[in-house]
């Protein structure tokens, strides 16, 4: 089998970590964002990897190779040379897609991290002998997406409603799809939405079904996503009984401390932490809600919650980083400094406090 992940562009809702590396790079729980979905893939037999992507194809190949030949899975680049929205991207890299064996394949969104269940999409693609399947899950608040209204009973897709004023339901397009490669004759090579100009037509034709999906969803492309969608990540690991999870009396809730990082005396981590390679945090420190990437060094007495600390940045003594402050690559914050949501750029060094959230250039 095969799979496309879309990729796309710069992914600046990033902000600050992706002018280092590709958004699909960036690490999310110790792991680059886009490896726990060729993981996931590779586990239900899929051999091959397109990524579609219009940005640095090289830096993202490179990365890769290793991982090709460590879980044995192809991966190639499909580069656009024009943004060519959600569905264009299929239909340039029709020729990767098809192999004349007639199987479907995946099409993945690479900012999704879910528990993906794409065994059960498997079967449920192949009992409904449709053209396409989607995943769809709930949320609370459907008016801020595209809804998808659809048959309870057996998943058939009736229509979508994009940003619906009145209540149609509750369940949306959570970005992962399996497709038979008839789709892609529907599909011309320009810049199209696959979710507004095809699904509605494969809709119309009743051959568009959708699977609930259990379990987690997160868009994670935003920085407050990512790190709500830890907390849910963390949880399903928690729920799984993971052993990858800390443990201590310093540990509060699920937090992932990376076996080569070193942890301090009377320090308090958790809820929802990850602690990436290499790191060293200081004695008396006070993490929460937040990730922590390879090589930071935290400071004694530092305070951290709800931020994103980029690779080989330092965190100050008695230094307080809050409120969404984002650090980019190789940043360093002075000591007793206070930052409430600064968006901090790579290689910069933090002398006086950020009182209100601004991008430090």
């Amino acid at each position: 089998m095969k799979a496309l992940i879309l990729v796309g562009g710069f992914g600046t809702r990033l902000g600050p970590l992706t002018l280092s590396i590709p958004k699909p790079l960036v690490e999310y729980a110790n792991k680059p964002m886009i490896l726990h979905q060729i993981e996931a893939l590779k586990a239900v037999g899929v051999t091959e990897v397109v990524l579609a992507i219009n940005y640095q194809p090289e830096v993202m190949l490179n990365f890769l190779k290793e991982f090709e030949a460590k879980l044995g899975i192809t991966i190639s680049c499909s580069q656009e040379t024009e943004p060519l929205g959600t569905a264009g991207p299929l239909a340039l890299a029709r020729d990767k897609l098809i192999d004349g064996s007639g199987e479907p394949f995946f099409v993945l969104n690479s900012d999704v991290i879910s528990e993906y269940r794409f065994k059960e999409m498997i079967e449920f693609h192949k009992a409904h002998g449709g053209e396409a399947s989607i995943v769809v899950t709930k949320v609370d608040e459907p008016s801020k997406y595209g809804v998808v209204v659809m048959e309870e009973t057996t998943g058939k897709v009736d229509k979508f409603v994009e940003k619906p004023k009145l209540f149609v339901g509750n369940k949306i397009n959570a970005g992962i799809y399996l497709l038979n490669p008839s789709v892609l004759d529907r599909i011309e090579l320009r810049p199209t939405s696959i979710e507004k100009e095809i699904f509605p037509k494969i809709a119309a034709e009743k051959k568009l079904y959708a699977i609930v999906l259990p379990g987690f969803w997160m868009d994670i492309g935003q920085p407050k996503d990512y790190i709500a969608g830890l907390r849910l990540y963390l949880d399903s690991l928690r729920k799984k009984s993971s052993t990858k999870l800390a443990t201590g009396h310093h540990i509060v809730g699920n937090v992932l401390v990376h076996e080569s990082a070193k942890i301090g005396e009377g320090c308090l981590i958790g809820p929802d932490v990850v602690v990436g390679p290499g790191c060293v945090v200081e004695a008396g420190v006070r993490l929460s809600r937040c990730t922590v990437m390879r090589g930071v060094h935290i400071k004694k007495h530092a305070c951290i919650s709800s931020s994103i600390i980029g690779w080989h940045s330092t965190v100050g003594q008695w230094a307080r980083v809050e409120n969404m402050t984002i650090l980019g690559e190789d940043v360093h914050v002075c000591d007793e400094i206070y930052s409430n949501g600064g968006v901090i750029l790579p290689h910069k060094e933090i002398k006086s406090s950020i009182l209100k959230p601004e991008i430090v250039m």
